[in-house]
């Protein structure tokens, strides 16, 4: 076979196009990925490095998130990467979040078979050095979540393809145009069987028409690092307050929400409207990765607005404390987003399907959309 002949070829080396490369290495596929930048630089290396099964919208999308879950800790050890299985907590202040969370347990059968609980503040506090226990009445605990280093783990995926599966990656390669069985790119033309687009932002170059009609739109977001916290302290769980009750698909069935809306919205207008909520995750080097805010256009401008930083800081404040939480790196991130869907799978023509539009669960879901994907 030449060496320009592939049964499938993945565009995009984000965590969509390495999923797709590694469920088709997986069935015995000879991959070639191609990957525009020098290395990825995307929302793959912008996030929290949270696979979050506990926010997915119930029924498949979870079963999804814990597929994806399974295949995560499976790379992980083949890989030798950084991956903690910390879980997480949805710490209540207010008797509007923990009926919520109650709310959630009694209608979502299929995270209590999980594990997922409501503890006390003292096991809160023991699963996680940071939880303020001052007014807290109660904490979701769901042992589901685990812990990447996005700017580690994208890149070992990466390796791990090369390494397993002698998958062909090509960074600094663009792709021009697909006209099966040629894909045209800057290395030259290659021949491939089938083609999964895994774009991520880039809706203009390949079939721009497709995303137009999906009415895709990409959403914004500000994050913070810290520096590596002092004498090795760790995190444990990963944690949250009220506001991601708003935010996450997992809890819109919950009637109670309605209550904790109206309160959000009369206490904490700024961060509603910047679509705020907050999450609290550390890295392989001990840094704590602090966010987001959310905002939604097809252009944005590449422009932080420090009044947005401040108000998640005074947010996480509330419910989290640490050694150390002054920030060492400010950032922004963009990711495609489909209203209304989890995600973006279409066949603009024969043997070639578009994958985009994860939203924030990227991470979480990738793995597990593209075994569905490659098994169809």
């Amino acid at each position: 076979m030449p060496d320009n002949h592939v049964d499938t070829a993945v565009i995009g080396g984000g965590i969509v196009g390495l999923a797709h490369a590694l469920a088709a290495a997986k069935r015995g596929d000879r991959v070639v990925l191609f990957e525009r930048d020098d290395y990825s630089v995307g929302a793959s290396i912008r996030n929290f490095g949270l696979i979050w099964p506990v926010g997915q919208r119930p029924g498949n999308v979870y079963a999804r998130a814990l597929k994806s879950r399974e295949i995560w800790l499976d790379v992980a050890a083949e890989s030798h990467m950084w991956c903690r299985d910390v879980g997480s907590l949805h710490l209540a202040h207010h008797p509007d979040e923990e009926a919520v969370l109650e709310e959630f347990l009694s209608t979502t059968p299929a995270a209590v078979e999980q594990g997922c609980r409501m503890v006390t503040p003292t096991e809160a506090a023991k699963r996680s050095a940071a939880v303020r226990t001052d007014g807290l009445r109660s904490a979701l605990w769901s042992p589901t979540e685990l812990n990447v280093d996005p700017r580690q783990a994208i890149p070992s995926v990466a390796y791990h393809l090369i390494a397993k599966y002698d998958a062909d990656i090509r960074f600094g390669t663009t792709v021009r145009n697909i006209s099966l069985p040629r894909v045209e790119t800057t290395d030259g033309v290659w021949h491939a069987e089938r083609v999964f687009v895994c774009s991520g932002n880039d809706f203009e170059t390949l079939y721009p028409d497709t995303f137009a009609a999906a009415s895709i739109v990409r959403c914004k977001l500000q994050m913070m690092r810290t520096a590596r916290q002092p004498d090795a302290w760790q995190l444990g769980a990963t944690l949250c307050g009220g506001l991601t009750l708003l935010h996450y698909d997992a809890f819109k069935h919950c009637t109670s929400l309605s209550t904790l809306n109206d309160r959000m919205l009369e206490e904490l207008p700024f961060c509603r409207e910047n679509g705020i909520h907050v999450l609290l995750s550390q890295t392989a080097d001990g840094a704590l990765t602090i966010g987001d805010s959310h905002h939604y256009a097809k252009t944005h401008h590449p422009f932080e607005d420090e009044r947005v930083n401040a108000a998640i800081m005074q947010y996480l404040r509330t419910f989290a404390e640490a050694p150390d939480f002054e920030i060492a790196e400010r950032w922004t991130g963009i990711y495609p987003s489909v209203p209304g869907a989890t995600e973006l799978v279409v066949q603009p023509e024969p043997g070639v399907t578009v994958v985009n539009g994860l939203g924030g669960a990227g991470m979480t879901l990738s793995f597990g959309l593209a075994e569905e994907n490659l098994s169809t």
